[in-house]
């Protein structure tokens, strides 16, 4: 039986020194030559088999990326389609964003130093004083949350938003969609699907709120005197705590950094009075600015060809207050719960017990705190995307083919804005819906 000889795949190659033509003998000896790499971004790789007491040769072509020296910036790769965060179970604690070992290791170190009668060396703002860096950011932050607001106030009278009664989805469109995924407490009924109602800007910007703390290094909340302090948006307390100075809601401000020695407070400057805060209602300053409540009767509907404008500078509002909140919780501590929504901005957690969710009577109601993240202290709420506002509702048996992208992004998209790129992989807008007849046939 004749033997195929192998083929070669090749560009640029060094010829051998006996001869340029490869024969059967060659081949058979493993005399190759040498190849090299071309200038086209290509290498060759030399892949030996045995089959049958035959050794085969084969030279491979594959593409790689160059590496970039002197200090360019690497080309990061382009995603097609991006995954959303996953959902987590409600019956379990939420994971740590620090992993648990440093957690462990920190909290050693420091028992060490104490034990040793050593101080814990603290840097602003853990030692109770402002960043004077930051102070310039978290007033930019306040000044785009206003805007923030005022946008999606006005987006909200001319784009619809749908809310399901029974559970927290949302939709961005002239009518609800069919896609079968609700999870109220009467989704049986309804065989899954969504009872839809007008929503409103809380469903869009979901509120979290936080306590107002006039020294967050002060006394700590009680479940007794939690009526005692006001709530306010989580955004809003960590720009005062920042350096933002309300005259609604006073801050102190520290001249002598606290001392700790391990988790103890052993100098903190006393404990002061905290003056007694005014009702927001009441102030006729631009305090109610800075909650979404009562917002779309403050401000009313623009007009039509003023949308797309109102649309791009809520979109840029959006993205400078997720880029300032980063930078600010990467020096300023903020706590949420590991079982529910609660946040509190501080060193540490308060007293209330007010947390239902999961184990709750093991824990007297009292929230399990752990360090926050930036999607728990200003959330995403992610939506499906639609290409076609007016066109027919999203079903479910074309769910894999559709896209998601956070609340804000798709009001602004379909009110005319522009999106950025890094929200285009997870809306899978280069994806073609097939139709229903066609869906079993797609790989």
């Amino acid at each position: 039986m004749l033997r195929q000889a192998p083929v070669f795949y090749f560009g640029s190659w060094i010829p051998s020194n006996k001869c340029g033509i490869l024969g059967t003998e060659d081949i058979r000896m493993g005399r190759l030559p040498i190849p090299a790499p071309s200038s086209n971004g290509r290498k060759f790789a030399l892949v030996c088999s045995d089959t049958n007491s035959f050794k085969r040769h084969e030279i491979s072509c594959c593409a790689f990326k160059k590496s970039n020296h002197g200090g360019k910036k690497k080309r990061e790769p382009l995603l097609q389609n991006a995954d959303l965060p996953p959902v987590l179970p409600k019956k379990k604690k939420k994971p740590y964003p620090i992993p648990l070992k440093l957690i462990q290791k920190s909290a050693r170190a420091d028992k060490k130093l104490a034990q040793m009668g050593i101080e814990k060396p603290l840097e602003p703002p853990k030692n109770g004083l402002i960043i004077p860096e930051l102070v310039p950011v978290a007033y930019e932050v306040l000044d785009n949350w206003k805007l923030l607001i005022k946008g999606l106030a006005q987006l909200c009278h001319v784009l619809p938003v749908h809310a399901c009664s029974e559970c927290s989805e949302i939709h961005i469109a002239q009518i609800g969609h069919d896609i079968q995924d609700c999870d109220g407490a009467t989704n049986g009924k309804r065989s899954s699907f969504h009872s839809w109602i007008k929503g409103s800007i809380n469903d869009v910007l979901v509120p979290i709120d936080s306590y107002h703390m006039y020294d967050p290094f002060g006394r700590r909340i009680k479940h007794e005197t939690r009526f005692d302090y006001h709530r306010i948006p989580a955004v809003v307390e960590l720009c005062i705590q920042a350096g933002v100075e309300l005259p609604e809601y006073p801050s102190r401000r520290r001249s002598e950094p606290i001392r700790m020695l391990g988790r103890k407070v052993i100098a903190n400057g006393g404990y002061v009075d905290e003056p007694k805060l005014t009702s927001p209602c009441s102030s006729t300053s631009g305090i109610l600015e800075l909650d979404t409540q009562g917002s779309l009767e403050r401000f009313p509907p623009p007009d039509q060809s003023e949308v797309p404008k109102i649309a791009q500078e809520t979109l840029h509002a959006y993205e400078k207050v997720r880029w300032g909140v980063t930078r600010l919780m990467r020096k300023y501590s903020v706590k949420a719960c590991g079982y529910c929504s609660e946040v509190h901005v501080g060193p540490w957690g308060h007293n209330a017990k007010l947390c239902g969710e999961f184990k709750h009577q093991w824990r007297d109601g009292k929230h399990g705190w752990q360090d926050a993240t930036v999607d728990e202290v200003f959330p995403a709420n992610y939506v499906w995307h639609v290409k076609d506002p007016k066109g027919p509702p999203l079903r479910s048996a074309l769910k894999r083919f559709y896209g998601k992208a956070p609340a804000v992004i798709e009001m602004c998209m379909q009110g005319g804005a522009r999106v950025p790129n890094k929200y285009l992989p997870m809306m899978r807008v280069d994806i073609v819906v097939p139709e229903d007849e066609e869906a079993r046939f797609v790989a």
